[in-house]
């Protein structure tokens, strides 16, 4: 009798341990619902990229310092096409709004930050003068195109 006992229970488990390793080949095998929404969610706008150049700008130097130093950057603008003319129309904003954001750094913190985050400064500038205006910005993303710090 024990050892009917025990084969039954070592069937019992062998029965468990195949349906567990089923059940787990199952979940990990089912196509994943993210990867559907990713195709549904590609972007299909046709996008322009509007230049505005040469945006120079005094850095703030110490007291006494003998030499002016400079920013130089070029921006270029992600807009969809529909409103590339909207843009250009706007880029003696654009110009104003980044001169006032990028002029408040000395020669010490232009020279430490990265592209990135020169990037999302400006972004956030131009972000923030729209949103006080009550107007959606004409581009997607403002990306820099050349930076120069001399």
């Amino acid at each position: 009798m024990k050892k009917l006992q025990v084969l039954v229970a070592a069937g019992v488990a062998s029965v468990l341990l195949l349906g567990g390793g089923g059940a787990a080949a199952w979940w990990y095998m089912k196509p994943k619902a993210e990867h559907v929404e990713e195709a549904k969610k590609t972007d299909k706008t046709v996008y322009k990229y509007v230049n505005l150049d040469k945006i120079i700008v005094m850095l703030r130097g110490r007291e006494g310092e003998p030499l002016s130093h400079y920013l130089a950057v070029d921006l270029v603008f992600k807009t969809p096409a529909e409103q590339e003319k909207t843009i250009k129309d706007h880029l003696p904003l654009l110009r104003s709004v980044a001169v006032k954001a990028l002029s408040a750094h000395t020669l010490e913190t232009a020279g430490k930050l990265t592209i990135d985050q020169y990037t999302d400064e400006i972004n956030a500038a131009f972000a923030k003068s729209y949103e006080a205006d009550h107007r959606e910005m004409p581009f997607k993303v403002a990306m820099i195109g050349k930076l120069i710090i001399e």
